[in-house]
């Protein structure tokens, strides 16, 4: 488990040590110095690398789910798209590859057309829907059956000035009705299988299904799932081992 260190005065190589070890993150913190380290580096070696035993060590605290070490959140793109985020343990941090994935891809869609409105489900820190809402879309509605997550959300649509714009609704593709004409659900492969049914018809005709979280070894699995029930694939592209899957309906 990667762990915090915090130097108080740190010797003036200690950024370069600090990399060379394998530092996770690294920022100035309590005019010294503060950084995730993996618990491959031991206590012994950072004392001997950096010259010193006068530093503090700590839980490090992990964001999209275990995935990505941040010591503090700070501004993130996402495609085209700045954003400020609250500092949480909500999934949405901005640097999972998943995020990054729907960021180029609904870029690419805002390229082409801006649709009027779209559905994030499994918002979390409703990064993908304060993306598009950054990037033109007029509004967005995020789902989350977390409601800890739709809080962190509100933070972080007031604090990117969409508030307005941003209608989150706890609970999943059945706590609303209707259709939209783009749909983004970046969640795991187990419940997009299980709410397939209900989500494909919050998809209206002509619209497009953004599917992401997928590990890349049940790509093939969610993917048939959809095609069943009547969605077109168009598109997979994966990076680090996860998958998203594009999606029209055959409607």
């Amino acid at each position: 488990m990667p762990y915090r260190i915090d130097i108080s005065s740190p010797p003036s190589d200690a950024l370069d040590l600090l990399v060379e070890l394998g530092a996770l993150d690294i920022e100035p913190a309590n005019n010294g110095l503060a950084a995730i380290l993996p618990d491959s580096v031991t206590r012994d070696l950072l004392a001997i690398a950096l010259g010193t035993t006068h530093f503090n060590v700590s839980p490090a605290v992990s964001r999209d789910n275990g995935s990505v070490w941040l010591l503090t959140q700070r501004p993130v793109r996402i495609a085209s798209a700045l954003l400020r985020l609250t500092d949480s343990t909500v999934f949405g941090s901005g640097h999972h590859p998943t995020t990054a994935l729907c960021g180029e891809v609904l870029q690419e869609r805002m390229s082409i057309a801006i649709p009027h409105s779209i559905l994030d489900v499994g918002t979390g820190s409703g990064i993908l829907a304060l993306t598009t809402l950054i990037m033109g879309v007029p509004q967005a509605v995020g789902l989350d059956i977390d409601a800890c997550a739709l809080e962190v959300a509100a933070r972080n649509a007031s604090l990117n000035d969409v508030s307005h714009r941003l209608q989150l609704v706890l609970g999943g593709p059945d706590a609303v009705s209707g259709a939209w004409p783009l749909v983004v659900a970046n969640i795991l492969a187990a419940p997009l299988i299980e709410m397939a049914p209900v989500l494909v018809r919050r998809v209206e005709s002509g619209g497009c299904l953004i599917l992401s979280g997928i590990s890349a070894s049940l790509e093939s699995e969610v993917r048939q799932i959809y095609v069943r029930l009547g969605m077109r694939h168009t598109r997979s592209v994966s990076r680090g081992g996860w998958t998203l899957l594009v999606f029209q309906p055959s409607w």
